[in-house]
């Protein structure tokens, strides 16, 4: 096994290693400290069932089984379907549409977010879809002090409704899903708990606002630390192919996705898992109640 830098970036690619078969512990000890250091790895030309996918991610937390039911697979409940593809009857086989998915952390809608995520590409447009991770550890490092200053005990709102209204194939929020994502907080700026190393905890397309501060200075902060935070210098891009494995570290990184052709297939498999907070960087939160 070996590691390599991707286009002098903070995200490794992971060669000579295949994740169908049993690995021993000291590469998989290997592994959680590389993704624990760089945030996001790569695994290129793997072909996996579900099972062993969800078997090589039981290495790292405990598998999450998400809100979005509708997007689950057939076979494993753990495993949801990232694509625009239908099915025989014409009902879509998973979720997200073929649109461009803005810069967003997952779970950060929920109170305990499994910070831990894996895409698996299973069928891709020969154009389009290409997927950005971007460090937010290396983005707090860059703010200046007044600005660190300024929101070192700020708490940022998250609501699902905002998120769900971007989706390019979606209703609006089902009285049940409301249930399960009402508004929770999370800090904006979160410490690692072994480097002790701090790390901005944002999230544009679920954000609404700032507790105790007003609407138009909140969103006016949270649009400054977005744009600061997805500079293309904090960025790695990810131009994917059929059979590559991508994991990251959601306390780490952002992400967002470019469109693709609405005519053209794209089908991923992803998963979540809950990381260990002796280990990983996890947002503090809370159900929000109100100013």
């Amino acid at each position: 096994m070996r590691l390599t830098a991707l286009q002098d970036t903070f995200a490794h690619e992971v060669l000579d290693l295949n994740l169908w078969k049993d690995l021993d512990e000291r590469t998989l000890n290997r592994l959680r400290i590389a993704w624990r250091r760089h945030g996001v790895l790569l695994f290129r030309r793997q072909s996996l069932s579900e099972s062993e996918l969800v078997r090589f991610f039981s290495h790292f937390g405990k598998s999450e089984v998400i809100v979005r039911t509708d997007w689950q697979s057939r076979n494993r409940d753990e495993v949801i379907h990232i694509s625009n593809m239908k099915d025989a009857s014409g009902r879509s086989i998973g979720g997200l549409g073929s649109g461009e998915l803005d810069w967003h952390s997952d779970q950060s809608y929920m109170t305990h977010p499994a910070t831990g995520a894996l895409l698996y590409m299973v069928e891709m447009p020969n154009e389009g879809g290409a997927t950005y991770w971007a460090n937010l550890q290396q983005a707090y490092d860059a703010l200046n002090e007044e600005t660190r200053s300024q929101i070192a005990d700020l708490e940022a709102i998250y609501d699902y409704a905002k998120r769900q209204s971007s989706y390019d194939d979606e209703a609006p929020l089902s009285a049940s899903l409301r249930r399960k994502t009402p508004p929770v907080l999370h800090p904006l700026v979160c410490v690692n708990p072994q480097t002790r190393r701090q790390s901005l905890y944002i999230d544009p397309s679920t954000m609404v606002g700032i507790s105790g501060v007003s609407a138009k200075k909140g969103a006016a902060l949270l649009a400054q630390l977005s744009a600061h935070a997805t500079q293309p210098r904090f960025v790695y891009t990810h131009h994917w192919q059929i059979g590559d494995v991508v994991m990251w570290d959601n306390g780490q990184v952002l992400h967002r996705r470019d469109h693709f052709g609405e005519a053209t297939p794209r089908w991923l498999k992803r998963l979540t898992c809950q990381l260990s907070p002796e280990h990983h960087l996890i947002p503090a939160s809370r159900l929000y109640l109100g100013n």
